[in-house]
């Protein structure tokens, strides 16, 4: 981490179909090796299985989804006196969305449909009616730093 100045925040344009910056960071976040237009077409392919499933707008549901994901508070490893304490920290608004998307994209590779746009609109879908794996892991973080409260104290 450079001591320097602090990195400078891209621009993040919106996407070409819905206009939304979010569902391009997204797209970013699944983006693997450089290939934009893959990352698209599984994006661009879970929304289309979302609509036709559920006839809603599908930005609405990701939104929703996402919302469902977010986490607002964490544990953060704390060194006192020679011991290492989990605190339990608020999380900045740029790493709630961050670690909401990541825990989507994670949750959707590990489930076990054929393809990646089958997991991924499946779970968009299950987020957004608050069950599934990225939902579990926000409740596991929640739990995690609310028994843990004893130590914020230690926050800085």
């Amino acid at each position: 981490m450079s001591r320097r100045r602090k990195a400078e925040k891209r621009e993040v344009h919106p996407d070409a179909k819905f206009g939304d910056t979010m569902v391009s960071k997204f797209m970013n976040y699944i983006m693997v090796d450089g290939k934009k237009p893959a990352a698209e077409k599984i994006v661009y392919g879970a929304f289309d299985r979302i609509e036709n499933k559920l006839r809603r707008p599908p930005v609405d549901l990701f939104k929703e989804a996402l919302d469902n994901v977010t986490p607002s508070i964490e544990v953060r490893s704390r060194r006192v006196g020679g011991a290492t304490y989990q605190v339990p920290v608020e999380v900045r608004p740029d790493r709630k969305i961050a670690l909401a998307m990541r825990w989507l994209i994670s949750a959707a590779r590990a489930r076990n449909e054929t393809t990646m746009v089958d997991r991924l609109s499946n779970e968009l879908m299950d987020a957004a009616q608050n069950r599934g794996a990225a939902v579990k892991k926000r409740e596991d973080t929640h739990r995690m730093a609310e028994a843990n409260r004893a130590f914020s104290h230690y926050r800085w």
